[in-house]
């Protein structure tokens, strides 16, 4: 499996790093093993001389020309917050990038990109009227530029059409994997038990509301009105708060967050649950109906299905 990894200036070391090593590391573990199937990762480049964040220097070959990958991976670039992502989105290799993922997709390559990735991969356009993720902190950011895209950014790997995305950050990790288990699960599980990676499916357990970079003053009122309302949360209430209507006020949370405002507001809800429970030894019963639910049980199932953990374990994390 010849994998291209398109490096971009500016590139996210660790996102970098996480693909090289996992794929490196699974081709080593095939070669002890007898096996065939071995990735091999080559580094890319639409420039000669490519540096990563913090100024390192990267051993590129050229991207044009040459023998058609089997599958390019586009790794983060070092952007967290939106404006400096806006400005690189900007630049002309991006731009380039976008003319070959596009050329290369048209000879049947199979497209993947991580965290800040997909931000290049989307605006390629490659990824219109399909299912894709991204960084959960940066989806509003998403949402706005890429409007055509089916966005579901609980999910840690997405894959349709010869396109796959990845989550936040260390997703570089997941993705990698993904790519080894489409040609030998077990070579995965192997790689993974010696890189001590743990199955990730969900951002769920992740994502911190109140880190959803956003910059809408609606959103915003609704957001510090229902955080002090959780118990007696009313959306005629928050939309009055808001200063808007319950429909209009919907719509902009669906357009800004890709969510409504209740389900929002349990996201919400399962944060502060989940601060009560490891900063308090208040019980189950009472930290539900403070963050509004009516019984305990009704919040450990919630806990379980957005987090994937029970009380017991949320509280032994906060023990460690």
């Amino acid at each position: 499996m010849d994998v291209a990894v398109l490096v971009l200036d500016q590139v996210f070391d660790l996102g970098l790093s996480a693909v090289l090593d996992t794929l490196t590391t699974a081709g080593e573990l095939a070669q002890l093993g007898g096996g065939r199937a071995q990735p091999r990762p080559r580094m890319v480049g639409l420039r000669r001389h490519v540096a990563t964040q913090h100024g390192l220097t990267v051993p590129v070959t050229p991207a044009q020309g040459g023998a058609r990958p089997d599958v390019v991976v586009v790794p983060a670039l070092g952007c967290k917050v939106p404006d400096t992502l806006r400005a690189a989105l900007g630049r002309k290799d991006v731009h380039e990038a976008g003319e070959l993922l596009r050329d290369w997709s048209r000879q049947g390559t199979l497209l993947a990109a991580a965290c800040t990735g997909t931000f290049v991969l989307a605006a390629s356009g490659l990824l219109d009227d399909g299912p894709a993720t991204t960084t959960w902190w940066l989806v509003p950011l998403f949402r706005q530029l890429y409007p055509r895209v089916d966005l579901d950014e609980s999910r840690m790997i997405v894959e349709a059409r010869g396109r796959v995305t990845a989550g936040a950050a260390l997703a570089h990790l997941d993705l990698a994997l993904w790519l080894v288990r489409r040609k030998s699960p077990s070579l995965a599980a192997q790689t993974a038990r010696y890189l001590m990676v743990d199955a990730r499916p969900s951002q769920a357990a992740f994502a911190i509301p109140d880190q959803l970079a956003h910059d809408d003053p609606m959103v915003e009122r609704f957001e510090r009105w229902a955080r002090g309302h959780l118990a007696d949360f009313s959306l005629a209430a928050a939309a009055r708060a808001a200063g808007t209507s319950e429909r209009t006020l919907a719509r902009r949370l669906h357009d800004v967050l890709g969510k409504s405002p209740l389900g929002f507001v349990q996201e919400l809800r399962v944060e502060r649950a989940v601060h009560l429970l490891q900063s308090s030894s208040a019980d189950v019963d009472s930290i539900a109906a403070e963050v509004g639910y009516q019984s305990g049980v009704t919040l450990r199932t919630l806990l379980r299905r957005k987090l994937g953990r029970g009380v017991r374990e949320l509280r032994r994390a906060r023990a460690r």
